[in-house]
């Protein structure tokens, strides 16, 4: 399986603490980053996306809020594991990020069956259509690798 990877859409009305909040979490909950793995530094992954490190580390706090990672001394920050209760999504959280999604793709003159297309490749990861599959962006997208360490 490939990395998984972080992007930060930087024309996005979500803030970029958000989007890599949203990101990870999806990850962690879908297993594609599994209980135990290692996430990059906060200065790292800063680095990798050409943010500020208080950007990433807002990300992470909130991330350790929600009981997804964990950081320790020495031992970096890592997948937690996953609460036995099921994961209740915030409904309005999730129509905002659809609707930014929905006016950034109109925007770049999408229509609607550009869209769903994408929205169906995104939510497929070994989908081989997807525009992010090859890690290559053209779009004003800066696009980080998230590769677990194993110590």
């Amino acid at each position: 399986m490939s990395e998984p990877a972080v992007r930060v859409d930087t024309t996005s009305q979500v803030p970029p603490y958000e989007q890599i909040r949203a990101q990870l979490a999806a990850l962690i909950r879908t297993g594609r980053l599994a209980e135990g793995e290692r996430l990059p530094t906060v200065r790292q992954l800063a680095t990798d996306l050409g943010l500020a490190p208080g950007t990433v580390a807002r990300a992470y706090r909130e991330l350790e809020a929600a009981a997804l990672i964990r950081t320790r001394r020495g031992a970096g920050t890592r997948v937690a594991p996953l609460p036995p209760d099921p994961y209740a999504h915030d409904a309005d959280q999730l129509t905002t990020l659809a609707r930014d999604f929905t006016s950034a793709a109109r925007a770049l003159g999408a229509d609607t069956e550009d869209i769903l297309t994408a929205v169906r490749d995104a939510l497929d990861p070994e989908a081989a259509s997807s525009p992010a599959a090859d890690g290559k962006r053209r779009d004003g997208h800066k696009t980080a690798g998230v590769t677990p360490v194993v110590q």
